[in-house]
């Protein structure tokens, strides 16, 4: 049976109409999520286990809470290795990813993102490669892992390097916010170096910066040349990425020093200049 046109475009405005109301309740709920109470023992953990909360100005103290209240109603944490998940788990990782949203336009956290796996050390995985003939998919031998991003929805992270990494905030490595980097970099449909960006006129900006940056790092590693960002950036443009976002959160003065315009690229962003959150 067939139907008639008026009868497929009623289909179509009430399958509509069902998405628009769904998408306006989960503005709403976000809303009063983000306008919502924050815990006081959540504010605590914040205080004790992320340096730069106390850099923050009233603004961006309240946004962050909003955020972090979002992030934990729509995400979903899972202890691995024998690992039970605690509140001060939950709120530093969603407090770290969070600090990449801040200034953003749109309060969603990862909408891709379902689930955040945390294991108690480092973590062993293979490497999965497709061959160009035949597509058959290759297991590299295991390897050793603090943290990874997949584009299916999850994030996986080793707590030690998370708790690590959050109260020493000037080394340059922080797990959490490089993986984060790959989740915003894979809001584009693959990790390429390339996030979405608000404007399409910026990508040209955006390409010619980033990829000279990682040409010159590239280079540097073959120099054997030091350089405040780290050779692992070198991998591949989504590894630089990452990795420049780490930098950037961790080491804005000495990133601007070595590379302004990579600074300026990344400032405009994420909206934000970390230097005002060193002493």
């Amino acid at each position: 049976m067939f139907w008639s046109l008026g009868v497929l475009t009623a289909l179509v405005a009430t399958a509509t109409a069902v998405v628009m109301v769904g998408r306006s309740r989960t503005a709403k709920r976000r809303s009063e999520l983000f306008n919502g109470p924050f815990p006081r023992d959540w504010e605590t953990i914040l205080e004790h286990d992320l340096p730069p909360y106390a850099h923050l100005d009233a603004k961006l103290k309240v946004e962050l809470k909003g955020l972090v209240n979002i992030f934990l109603e729509e995400k979903k944490f899972e202890g691995c290795g024998g690992l039970d998940i605690s509140d001060e788990m939950r709120v530093l990782i969603a407090a770290e990813a969070c600090l990449l949203l801040l200034n953003k336009k749109v309060k969603a956290c990862y909408p891709s993102l379902d689930t955040i796996l945390v294991y108690p050390h480092a973590f062993v995985a293979r490497d999965r490669r497709l061959m160009e003939s035949g597509g058959v998919i290759l297991e590299d031998d295991a390897s050793a892992r603090i943290g990874e991003s997949w584009g299916s929805g999850a994030v996986v992270l080793a707590w030690d390097h998370v708790r690590g990494g959050a109260s020493d905030f000037s080394d340059g490595h922080n797990v959490v916010l490089h993986e984060f980097g790959h989740q915003l970099d894979q809001g584009s449909g693959e990790a390429n170096g390339a996030p979405p960006l608000e404007q399409r006129t910026t990508y040209r900006s955006w390409g010619k910066i980033l990829g000279g940056e990682y040409k010159h790092l590239r280079d540097k590693v073959t120099r054997h040349k030091r350089d405040v960002l780290d050779f692992y950036g070198a991998t591949n443009p989504a590894e630089f990425f990452a990795v420049a976002t780490e930098t950037f959160f961790e080491k804005p003065r000495e990133l601007e020093k070595e590379h302004p315009e990579l600074f300026e690229e990344l400032k405009k962003y994420y909206s934000l200049d970390p230097r005002e959150w060193t002493e």
